[in-house]
Formats: C-alpha cells, structure tokens, sequence
C-alpha cells in the first residue's frame, strides 16, 4: 500500500484513522467482510508508516526503509512587534479642590453630589453681606478722594498765572502742584481698593474651576470657611478622557534602547495601548502613550509613561489597577514559525528541522526568546526561504532524507490491489 503519510500535528494518527474510517472502496459495496479485512490491512499500513512504535516501515522489497514524509512550511521575515504587558494604575485627566477664598459662613449649596458640574457654575454662597459693605465703603472713599483730587487740581491751576507774574512765592505754586498730585495718587488707591472690595464679593460665590464630576461636598450650610483651611469644599474630577500611568522597570526600558541603537530592523513602534480590567477583560478602547517621565523612582525603580484614553462611559474610575499591554518596537527582520516546529535541546536552546539540499533534513540552532500568538519569534539562524520542517518530525535525524510537501497537503489513502484482494480472499477462506 503506498501513500502519504503526514501527521496532521507532530506525531498523531489520528487523521490517519479518521480517513480510514471514511474509505469507501466502490469494489467492496455488498461485501462487508471484504471490506473489513481490507479496513483492517490499511490500517495496518498506515500505523506501520513513520516509525510510530520501534521503527520504521518496511516495503514491499522486505527490510528496506521507506522515505518518510514531512510538511514544511516556507518562512519569510517579516514584521514581529516587541509586545510589553505592565501593571497600571488610573489617575483623573483632571482635578481640582474646591476651595473658599474669603472667610464667611456658607448659606447655601447649589448642586447635588456625583452630579457632572460645568466650569464657572456655582456651587456655594458664602455670606456676602460683610463684603457688599466693604465694597459700598470703597466706593464713597474713592468719591471723597476724587472731590479732593479736583479741589486741589483747581488750585494749582490757579496759582499758575499767578506765579508767573510774581504774585505769589514760586514755592506756595508747588506745594499747589505737589498737593494736586498726591490727591491724584489717592484716587487711584481708593479705585484699587473698590477693585478689590468687589472681587472680594464675587468670591462669595464659589465656582467650579473646572468642568467634571464632583465628589461629595465635606461642609454642609451654617459651616463657617476661611481662605487659609486645609480641607477643600469638595473635588471635581474630568474623567473622560482618563490617564493610565504605567510602571516600566528602569531596566527593561534601558535594554530596550540600546537594542534600538545597536540592532538592525529594530524601529520603534507607535504606542497605542490596550487594557485589561480588574476582573479579567478588556477594556475595549485603544489608548496612547503621551510621554514617559525623565526620571527613575528611586524606591522603586521604576519610570511612569502615561497613557491617554477615552471613557465616555466613565468605566474607568481614578485609582483602578489594570494591565496595559503596548509594542514598544517592530523587528522588521523576524521570522514567525509555528511552535510545534521548535523544541529545545537538554541545555535550553531552541532548535528546529529545515529541508535543506537533496531532501535531506538539517537541524539547525535558532534563537526564539518569545512568542507571539501560535508562533515563535525567530530573530536569529533562518535565512528568507528556509524550509521549516512542521510535520511528520517523530524521529526525524539529521541528514535523513525525506520526501517533503507543503505542510496539511491532503493524504491520500489508495485502495487495496488485485494481489492484496487475493490474500485477503484466502485469508478469509482460511478463517472460515
């Protein structure tokens, strides 16, 4: 019986059999002892193929070996990104205290807690009264300079013509001036002080500073507040978009730049960052890297890149623990290979089968230090073009020679021949 025999996985028949049961010989319909003996002989054939069970299979010629079949697949460089998880915590793109500017007891409160507040909305009123007055007392101060201002202005414009013609002393005419000045100066320090007297007053209401979500208000209506207290009056926090600070150990950030100088088709990649959430799933929403701190924390050892995203849904609170996953750089040189190709040597390193000239196979040394999905990474000891051995490798040696296909090429299973038939026919009189 002669065929193909490619394990679709390393090792397993299991296709094999499968195929087997499937066979339908259209010289066997009517007769299903034929059909089972001959179910049987395949069988037996193909589990003698690959040397599944102390050696390999015999021809019909009786003791010579038959060339094995292999699956290769044909391997490229291509691009691999250089994929980096790291533990992050979530931090407001923005927050602000609310805090009192004047000292007053508050009278009312306008908004409700966990509500969304605009920047410049009110949120309380301090008693204005003391500060209304202050303005008022401002105001009628800088009408009395101003009357002052214009008396004494008159008079020095009146002394003028006089000094000129020696009527008076030159020095009464500059007192006149000098007086005329100083109630101008004094106007503009009572036009200050109505200035600030207002201001004063307007910070009787408290405004958001910025638009966002506040947090619960730690005063209540009748608590007295000063400019000086340590406690704000609550916290508003803009959510949307969200910061993600991630920890990278100084190390690997270190390594990570210097393969870049020093490596070939090493490039850096853009930062576009995924998360995974407390309980295990992700996040759905893509963010980016916006910088990474120029200094190393010295407790620690590690330095913060932050990451921007959006959360329109306000998901994502402040303080949440998450993953962010992100490619740092592209090797532009790598070679994806499949893993059931790669195993490892007693001392750790990886090896693999390639098809080299004459259909003999090679074992060759390659460095694959990470995965990326169903492959191995290889960035060292494949040429583009190389041959990857994938299937059929149950004791494969180097040198052998095999026949090699493209890897999953369809078996094929052919039926038994009139000499077989014959046999099979005795051997079933034989038993009968």
């Amino acid at each position: 019986m002669t065929g193909s025999c490619i394990d679709a996985r390393v090792g397993s028949r299991g296709s094999n059999l499968r195929q087997v049961n499937e066979l339908n010989f259209p010289g066997f319909r009517g007769y299903p002892a034929l059909a089972g003996t001959a179910m049987a002989l395949a069988l037996a054939t193909l589990s003698g193929c690959g040397g599944d069970k102390g050696g390999a299979a015999k021809g019909r010629n009786g003791g010579q070996q038959q060339t094995p079949t292999v699956g290769f697949v044909t391997v490229q460089p291509t691009d691999a990104p250089i994929v980096t998880e790291l533990a992050a915590r979530t931090t407001a793109f923005e927050s602000s205290d609310v805090r009192p500017q004047v000292t007053g007891v508050i009278r009312r409160r306008f908004f409700t807690e966990g509500t969304l507040v605009k920047r410049g909305q009110p949120l309380y009123e301090i008693d204005p009264r003391l500060y209304r007055a202050s303005v008022n007392q401002a105001a009628a101060n800088l009408q009395s300079a101003q009357a002052n201002a214009e008396a004494t202005r008159t008079l020095a414009e009146r002394y003028r013509p006089l000094a000129q013609i020696e009527a008076i002393s030159k020095q009464d005419y500059t007192n006149a001036q000098a007086s005329a000045r100083q109630a101008a100066a004094q106007v503009a320090q009572t036009r200050a002080a109505l200035e600030t007297a207002r201001v004063n007053l307007q910070f009787t209401t408290v405004p958001a500073p910025i638009t966002g979500r506040i947090g619960r208000s730690l005063f209540t209506v009748g608590a007295l507040v000063s400019s000086g207290q340590t406690d704000p009056l609550a916290q508003i926090q803009r959510l949307d978009p969200i910061f993600v600070d991630i920890q990278q150990s100084a190390t690997d950030l270190l390594s990570l730049r210097r393969n870049l100088a020093a490596r070939d088709g090493l490039i850096p990649a853009s930062a576009n960052v995924s998360l995974r959430l407390e309980d295990g799933t992700d996040y759905g929403q893509t963010g980016t890297v916006q910088f990474a701190e120029a200094v190393v924390d010295p407790q620690t050892g590690t330095v913060t890149l932050r990451a921007r995203f959006p959360n329109p849904q306000g998901l994502l609170l402040p303080g949440m623990f998450v993953r962010a996953r992100f490619a740092q750089a592209i090797d532009t040189s790598a070679y994806l290979v499949p893993q059931q190709a790669v195993s490892r040597d007693p001392k750790g390193n990886a090896t693999l089968f390639i098809v080299g000239p004459n259909d003999k196979v090679q074992q060759k040394k390659v460095k694959a230090e990470r995965t990326q999905g169903a492959y191995w990474v290889v960035t060292d000891g494949l040429k583009p073009g190389d041959k990857i051995v994938t299937q059929g490798l149950a004791n494969l040696r180097p040198g052998q020679s095999v026949r090699a296909v493209p890897a999953n090429s369809p078996q094929k299973v052919q039926p038994p021949s009139p000499e077989q038939l014959k046999k099979m026919q005795a051997a079933k009189g034989k038993a009968g």
